[in-house]
């Protein structure tokens, strides 16, 4: 028996048919001329050849079996005709998608999130699809998500807890899609499956902590964001007090310059609008 796929060359099913209309149409002459002895073996012949018949449409194949015995894979589109006794098993070599369900799991620091990807897949090997596993299109779905399970424990969601990690799920990219590409391909080659891509489609934090994370984001943000207002604030001051200086407008002390920079960073830094007033006497005032 056969161990690995194999072409069967089928022959040609309208030179069958036109066998099979011949010997019908020599069946029927015997009946009517009484040939009773010889109609009965031309009958049953043509049952068996009619048995025979297989069609292969474009992007399938016929996976052949006879007798428990592997004989060979039809990948040719078109007519055919076969031992009658062979076992036939179809098998579509078309590109499928699959977008899984959206699993849960935890990543690298053990945040609950969901996650989902798609795949693009087909058959490449019908010997191993049809035999090494008992339902390759099953296999297919849980080998998947299985692969994408791993790949999320491997990774955090982002790095504001793992600074350190240059690689997330979230901003991986093209590095985290390629992995899990190379993961669900490795898995599904013992069952004859070309995984031609494979991405993430969706990724969140779980609903138990989506909103905290969400609070913690958008304080990130608020920090980040006053950190460039400060910087600029300081850069702005420094600017003002070497203007001052340089154009000997005022001569200020280091008591003024203090509160010149207090002043400034106030107005500067501060989530409203200043309110301004006017001084009408000395600045001491």
């Amino acid at each position: 028996m056969k161990k690995q796929e194999g072409t069967y060359r089928a022959m040609s099913g309208y030179l069958m048919l036109l066998i099979l209309l011949i010997i019908i149409l020599a069946t029927v002459f015997s009946f009517m001329n009484g040939l009773i002895w010889f109609g009965i073996p031309l009958c049953l012949a043509a049952f068996l050849i009619s048995l025979g018949f297989t069609v292969v449409n474009p992007n399938e194949s016929s996976v052949l079996i006879l007798f428990g015995a592997y004989k060979g894979t039809i990948k040719t589109n078109g007519l055919f005709w076969v031992n009658p006794f062979f076992v036939r098993k179809k098998i579509s070599l078309r590109a499928r998608n699959f977008d899984s369900e959206t699993i849960k799991v935890n990543d690298k620091i053990g945040n609950p999130i969901k996650i989902g990807c798609v795949l693009v897949w087909k058959v490449e090997d019908t010997y191993k699809s049809a035999f090494e596993v008992d339902d390759y299109v099953h296999f297919v779905y849980v080998q998947s998500e299985t692969a994408l399970r791993k790949l999320a424990g491997i990774y955090p969601y982002d790095n504001f807890e793992d600074h350190d990690a240059q690689i997330t799920l979230r901003g991986g990219g093209a590095e985290v899609n390629h992995e899990l590409e190379e993961e669900i391909r490795e898995r599904l080659e013992m069952a004859g499956v070309k995984v031609i891509e494979a991405r993430i489609n969706f990724i969140a934090y779980a609903e138990e902590i989506a909103g905290a994370m969400l609070r913690r984001q958008q304080a990130t943000a608020v920090v980040a964001a006053r950190f460039k207002i400060v910087e600029g604030a300081v850069s702005m001051v420094q600017m003002a007090l070497e203007q001052l200086m340089e154009k000997e407008i005022v001569e200020l002390d280091d008591d003024k310059k203090a509160a010149m920079v207090s002043n400034l960073m106030v107005v500067l830094c501060g989530d409203k609008d200043p309110s301004p007033v006017v001084n009408t006497g000395t600045l001491h005032q």
